[in-house]
């Protein structure tokens, strides 16, 4: 009980905290690279934490009316949906940033960003959590569980969040060219990872039909490990994909490669400045 729980909420932990630690970053570089004074407040971090956590409450209460939604795989869809909102958040968030810039535009993007940034973060923790509270309220049902569930859980989440503690000031260390340019790569991946969750869930729902796999690396980094939940949370790593989703990964990927803020992270972000 004590490996499985911890397996468990490490990887809702970890997903949720990287995600947190990259956008920081980001914030700061793009305040301190910016050319027309673009101030991004940091304001709506701990909005964003207080709505997912009070999201993620309501998510676990209305659970048995929400898994009898859509035939009785509402869960899926939901799930499905919140994911899908978060990634066209990101997208949003990477092309609104172009070489054009005005002061009234800027003070536009100033106000929108942390707004974007709140969304991903606050439904990024409702996804999470709620299945944390889910699995607590069920194994804890048990009073012989208690002692080796808290304990599982208090590790890792400390494990969670220290990774992206240090995520975050292991970017910031790096030179701010380069820490604006790992920050972009962890989003695209991180966009390829919210892509192939979409399938995995539409496939279970059955709105999206199977296909075959296109390896097994199981053997290799088994997915419910430590390393294979750090590689799930960083990269997005699946021991057995699909085509379908290896398909998805590339291409939610790539678009965000081809975004206007990327490219200005990997061909303008030199010497410490970038025309946002």
């Amino acid at each position: 009980m004590f490996l499985s729980t911890a397996i468990l909420v490490l990887q809702e932990i970890l997903e949720a905290a990287l995600l947190v630690s990259v956008l920081l970053v980001l914030s700061r570089q793009l305040t301190r690279t910016s050319e027309q004074n673009l101030r991004i407040s940091l304001s709506w971090l701990p909005v964003a934490i207080g709505a997912g956590l009070v999201g993620s409450w309501m998510y676990a209460y209305f659970f048995p009316e929400i898994s009898q939604w859509f035939d009785y795989v509402g869960l899926e869809i939901t799930n499905a949906a919140i994911q899908g909102v978060i990634l066209l958040a990101l997208m949003i968030f990477c092309f609104m940033f172009t070489s054009v810039n005005c002061l009234h535009r800027t003070h536009r993007l100033g106000q929108l960003t942390p707004v974007l940034m709140a969304v991903m973060v606050s439904l990024g923790i409702v996804r999470e959590v709620s299945e944390i509270i889910l699995y607590l309220n069920g194994v804890l049902a048990n009073p012989t569980n208690v002692t080796p569930t808290v304990l599982g859980a208090s590790l890792a989440a400390g494990i969670g969040v220290s990774s992206g503690i240090v995520l975050y000031f292991l970017l910031l260390s790096l030179s701010v060219a380069w820490s604006y340019r790992l920050s972009m790569l962890l989003l695209a991946l991180f966009a390829g990872n919210l892509a192939s969750q979409i399938v995995i869930l539409l496939t279970q729902a059955d709105w999206i039909p199977y296909s075959r796999e296109l390896w097994d690396s199981s053997a290799f980094i088994p997915e419910f490990t430590i390393t294979g939940q750090l590689l799930y949370a960083l990269v997005g790593y699946e021991a057995n994909p699909s085509l379908i989703q290896v398909v998805c990964y590339c291409c939610s990927a790539m678009i965000i490669v081809v975004s206007p803020l990327f490219l200005h992270a990997w061909r303008k972000a030199t010497g410490g400045s970038a025309n946002v």
